[in-house]
């Protein structure tokens, strides 16, 4: 049998200036107003976002209300979206807002006299994985794609290089990768990024990729273990705006809809992905926070040293409380001696997985949306800010064995 040959694989991440994202952080924004009011809020937001327009459609249920126009001028203006000449400005962008109030039917699904008793808001399957190749036990080429783009809008805000930088931008990594799915190489990074208009200036495209190769790479490189950084050497093909100009982005230059980069969410196409997508959902709805159980799951198993590389699938039924199913793969990494069925039991003793229990473990209730809707879902840092913990799903604990 001959060996099987080194393989690429890519994935890409975009900023929080992608029109994609506008609408994401916005319906999060909106989310955690409710909860701010009405941690018991049942929230479906959904919002678009195309020449200085923004359309907000979706159902609450709450005992509360916000000021939707507000919080979405806000969040526009924070971004960076914040004057006329960018097609699409926080300060006179026309909203129209279509939020009605929640379904009944939806709601007698998922309330019960017993709490803990809660359904699932819908049916659905998630996935949640990890693995031990970076300090965030995520792929490496996701991991990579939302440094660059975390990396990039720093420099932006700072204001001091590459001052002609706009919120709009898009990343991509392609990794070697060996036989035994190790990484050997970094093979390309791309960068797109909106930037203002250059003119007068020839070979815009080239101007910028010198940039992007003196501020940005090295500070991507600095953030990295000795190991990754290894990956990067010259023969790294670094492409920066292929497209050439990319002066108009953002809504105004394609329309954003919440919901639409599931796969930047999570692992970039690494893991499989159930199809559901997060932002604008309180934590009732199982597509949320049955993800974000998965990989507190996932992560937790890698972390104990069981597998170097594990997959969680979690599925549910609009209603019911409980799991219909609840499967665990190692893909033949394992480091103990457990079998599936033993994992599957250690996972059902030592994690929370009815949607009550995950809700109360990792403290779903609190406003802690907004800060999810840009660079990825997963593999960020569990952090606490006037005591609310963000990406609780995040932190390692101990297991019970």
């Amino acid at each position: 049998m001959s060996k099987v040959k080194n393989f690429l694989f890519t994935s890409e991440s975009v900023s929080e200036g992608h029109p994609d994202k506008v609408a994401d952080q916005i319906s999060d924004a909106l989310l955690d107003a409710y909860l701010t009011q009405d941690p018991n809020s049942r929230v479906a937001i959904e919002t678009m976002v195309t020449t200085n327009r923004v359309v907000l459609a979706g159902e609450v249920g709450s005992k509360t209300r916000v000021d939707h126009d507000s919080i979405a001028r806000k969040v526009i203006n924070a971004i960076g979206y914040d004057h006329p000449g960018l097609g699409f400005d926080g300060h006179t962008c026309e909203i129209t807002n279509l939020i009605h109030e929640q379904s009944g039917d939806i709601a007698n699904a998922v309330l019960r006299e017993d709490p803990e008793n809660q359904g699932a808001g819908d049916q659905g399957l998630m996935f949640g994985y990890a693995c031990s190749g970076t300090e965030t036990l995520m792929p490496l080429p996701i991991d990579l794609s939302h440094r660059l783009m975390k990396i990039l809008a720093e420099i932006r805000r700072e204001g001091h290089e590459m001052t002609y930088l706009r919120p709009d931008a898009k990343s991509q990594v392609t990794i070697v990768y060996d036989d035994q799915n190790n990484p050997v190489a970094i093979d390309t990074i791309l960068v797109s990024t909106q930037h203002d208009p250059m003119n007068g200036l020839e070979n815009v495209d080239q101007f910028i990729k010198k940039d992007i190769a003196r501020v940005l790479i090295p500070r991507l490189l600095d953030s990295l273990s000795e190991a990754n950084r290894s990956l990067y050497s010259s023969l790294t093909k670094l492409l920066v705006n292929p497209s050439g100009l990319f002066v108009t982005g953002g809504p105004d230059g394609d329309t954003g809809l919440t919901g639409r980069k599931i796969i930047v969410d999570t692992y970039g196409g690494w893991a499989r992905h159930g199809g559901g997508a997060f932002s604008g959902k309180d934590p009732s709805k199982v597509d949320r926070s049955g993800a974000y159980a998965a990989r507190y799951i996932a992560k937790n198993l890698v972390a104990a040293g069981i597998s170097s590389e594990i997959e969680v699938q979690l599925a549910y039924a609009i209603g019911q409380a409980d799991p219909v199913s609840v499967s665990v793969n190692t893909f033949g990494k394992e480091q103990t001696n457990l079998k599936a069925k033993d994992l599957e039991q250690l996972v059902r003793e030592n994690f929370p997985l009815r949607p009550y229990h995950i809700i109360r473990e990792l403290a779903l209730k609190n406003p802690i949306y907004q800060q999810t809707a840009s660079y990825g879902h997963m593999g960020r840092n569990s952090f606490v800010t006037n005591g609310i913990k963000y990406f609780p799903w995040e932190e390692i604990r101990s297991l019970r064995s």
